[in-house]
């Protein structure tokens, strides 16, 4: 009788693993009959067929792998996360204005001011000089904003006006203008705004050419063609400009806002004065007081009605702020004499 022998075979994992790790199964660990398991079937080496492409999954790009590499265990090394490029600026943002350059060039006639009484550049300290120094102190604090008052908005935009004719609004303009003009810190730009009677030019001895009205009544013209750069640095001019018959309606329109605040940059220093049309006379004037944020109200001593003051001012209410500019007066009452100090000799 031949005794059944049981086949031997090759140890399975677990138990080459029992055997390396020394787990003895006689003593109570629980094991499994491996005898009584079929044999392993006898694996046939194939060809695996490759998957086809279609079927394979795209790698996946660098904007969608990011958030995972955020919440990996920091053990793993995540993908480098790509910057996104940042867009360049754009070119269609306009950037500040450039200053307008006049295209002219002109020569103040000393001789001419001086013999009518008034500031000649370069010339000693008279009465009239200083005068005019406390004048623009005044104006320069109405817009530079002090302690003791607020800022006036548009401040450095002034009107020069007057009741009626003949009462000093051109004298007081060029004046002023020819004084602010050696100011470090600010220039001048001085507008004869008195398109039917216009004087500024004439007063100066400069000659005449386009102006505010061309500007105003073709926008293709360019500005610093109406424009004079006189021979004092501080201080250009511009000339009232060929008559209109609807100036009123051109001074009122948005054109003339965008036309002053065209002036205006480049030169955040810049004073813009302007010689108004007499109130009681002409209609430009009251439009002219919607654009500006200090007006000037020339009174001719012993000749402006007190009647006429009061409807011109009525009329330029647009104004937020008025002052009044005593003219033509023959005593101070204060004894007040400017100008003969700076001609005195000896210490002070």
């Amino acid at each position: 009788m031949n005794e059944h022998r049981p086949v031997k075979r090759t140890p399975s994992l677990l138990e080459r693993a029992a055997d390396m790790f020394g787990t003895d199964p006689a003593a109570g660990a629980p094991t499994i009959d491996l005898s009584s398991l079929p044999a392993e079937p006898e694996r046939r080496k194939t060809k695996r067929k490759a998957a086809p492409e279609a079927e394979a999954p795209p790698p996946p790009s660098a904007a969608e792998s990011a958030p995972e590499a955020e919440i990996l265990d920091p053990v793993v090394e995540a993908a480098p996360v790509v910057e996104p490029v940042k867009p360049s600026p754009r070119k269609d943002i306009a950037r500040a204005a450039p200053a307008v350059v006049p295209a002219r060039q002109g020569t103040i006639d000393r001789d001419r001011l001086g013999a009518r009484g008034m500031i000649v550049p370069g010339a000693p300290v008279t009465g009239i000089s200083e005068e005019y120094r406390i004048v623009k102190r005044e104006i320069i604090r109405n817009f530079g904003g002090t302690a003791n008052r607020p800022l006036l908005p548009r401040g450095h935009r002034v009107l020069i006006a007057s009741a009626n004719p003949g009462e000093g609004k051109t004298f007081s303009a060029v004046n002023l203008a020819l004084s602010l003009a050696v100011e470090a810190d600010h220039d001048v730009l001085l507008i004869d705004a008195d398109i039917a009677k216009p004087s500024v030019i004439e007063t100066l001895g400069l000659e005449d050419g386009p102006g505010l009205m061309d500007a105003l009544a073709d926008p293709h013209l360019p500005l610093g063609d109406c424009l004079i750069q006189t021979d004092i640095a501080g201080l250009k001019v511009m000339p009232a400009g060929t008559a209109h018959m609807h100036d009123t309606e051109l001074l009122a329109s948005a054109r003339t806002e965008a036309l002053l605040a065209q002036l205006e940059a480049g030169a955040p220093g810049r004073i813009l004065i302007l010689d108004s049309p007499p109130v009681l006379a002409a209609s430009p004037a009251a439009v002219l007081a919607g654009h500006v944020g200090q007006l000037i109200m020339v009174v001719r001593a012993d000749t402006t009605l007190e009647s006429s003051l009061r409807d011109a001012i009525g009329l330029m209410g647009a104004c937020p702020h008025i002052q009044l500019l005593l003219n033509g007066v023959k005593f101070s009452p204060g004894g007040r004499r400017f100008g003969t100090y700076y001609g005195q000799g000896g210490a002070s």
